[in-house]
């Protein structure tokens, strides 16, 4: 597996390691043996994961709670990607009427937004950076490579962005997508701990197991007011404090949550089964551990306070949330930041027909903005 890159051994900025269009590595190849070595050394090679992100409500379902097609949880033969994109004819609808030539694909996972991007756009000054933080991608892309020369790919948060466009040379951004949240590949990988159906799995929910901490760690190290406010907060759950009470009791006891069904049982002695049946009794626990280890909120701020800079004037953003605590900061940011023109006063929603095909797209929401 390859390494996000710490230095600039390669000649990329600190933090973003490149694995750009087989084509553009092969010339490189032919170039430089000592440049080939260095970049196979520090690259990460991305897959095809067709876009898109799955709902919250799907993130962990049980097999009770979820149709035949809401469990396409496993990867095909050939190790290629099972995401679906989501809304990728809206996307490419608002990015479209700016002709853009320089995008950025921040959520790139299996390039489904910018596979649909590249066959979509006329214009011959077309380059998409795609940034992904989840190493586990190369093994697909090596297996199943999306070859396009005007396409290059960097492992990286797409708060890399900067680096990524010194890397290319690029000045300014004309577009950017994120799409926000857990892909279905991440979902179908037993090793994550990210589905109930895996229920065996160690709690992990990294989307890069090369860095931090997992789950279960967290949970051995916090006390039971701070695991009790973080589920309530980002996992919007009423019974948080019922829920870290018991992680702790287990923990006194020497019987720790480590796996995904020790999290899971405790999530089940704590929360009354809703009437309707709507929703598993741990989702909401799991996202809010998910988003904790990841730290997805504030990457999301982060990026957002500094993303402007990186736009020509009347560039467009575009991005795709699954809950509302992604889509409040969204639509703050786009509202209070005098930079940015929301285009979408109320957020864009996938068509009937999209949910009917994709039931893990009913709760995309897409907001766009310009950059005035």
């Amino acid at each position: 597996m390859t390494q996000e890159t710490t230095g600039d051994s390669n000649g990329l900025p600190e933090g973003v390691s490149e694995a750009s269009n087989p084509h553009a590595r092969r010339e490189s190849e032919s170039a430089d043996p000592q440049h080939s070595a260095a970049l196979t050394q520090h690259s990460a090679a991305l897959t095809q994961r067709s876009g898109a992100t799955t709902t919250t409500d799907d993130v962990i379902e049980s097999d009770a709670d979820s149709s035949p097609t809401d469990r396409q949880e496993i990867l095909s033969e050939d190790n290629s990607t099972c995401h679906i994109s989501v809304m990728p004819d809206e996307v490419v609808s608002m990015l479209a009427e700016i002709n853009p030539d320089v995008i950025v694909d921040g959520t790139f996972g299996g390039g489904g937004h910018s596979r649909r991007l590249l066959d979509s756009l006329e214009n011959a000054k077309l380059v998409i950076l795609g940034l992904d933080r989840d190493p586990e991608v190369s093994i697909r892309y090596e297996q199943n490579p999306f070859q396009d020369d005007r396409l290059t790919v960097f492992l990286g948060s797409y708060e890399k962005t900067p680096q990524a466009m010194e890397a290319m040379g690029v000045k300014k951004i004309d577009a950017m997508v994120l799409d926000l949240g857990l892909s279905s590949d991440q979902l179908a990988d037993r090793n994550r701990g990210f589905s109930f159906t895996h229920s065996d799995s160690a709690l992990d929910l990294r989307f890069d197991q090369e860095t931090g901490h997992t789950a279960a760690q967290w949970l051995a190290w916090k006390n039971e007011k701070e695991i009790a406010d973080a589920i309530y907060q980002y996992g919007e759950e009423r019974f948080s404090r019922r829920i870290a009470r018991e992680v702790v009791a287990r923990r006194r006891k020497e019987n720790a949550v480590r796996t995904v069904s020790d999290m899971v049982d405790v999530c089940r002695r704590c929360v009354p089964r809703s009437r309707n049946h709507d929703i598993h009794p741990a989702t909401r626990t799991f996202q809010a551990l998910r988003i904790v280890v990841n730290d997805e909120l504030s990457a999301l701020e982060r990026t957002l306070q500094s993303a402007a800079d990186w736009f020509r004037p009347g560039g467009r953003m575009a991005i795709i949330s699954f809950h509302s605590l992604e889509d409040r900061i969204v639509k703050q940011a786009f509202r209070e930041d005098e930079r940015w023109q929301p285009l979408t006063k109320k957020p864009l929603r996938p068509s009937d027909s999209e949910v009917q095909m994709n039931p893990r797209s009913r709760s995309a929401k897409m907001r766009v903005a310009q950059r005035v």
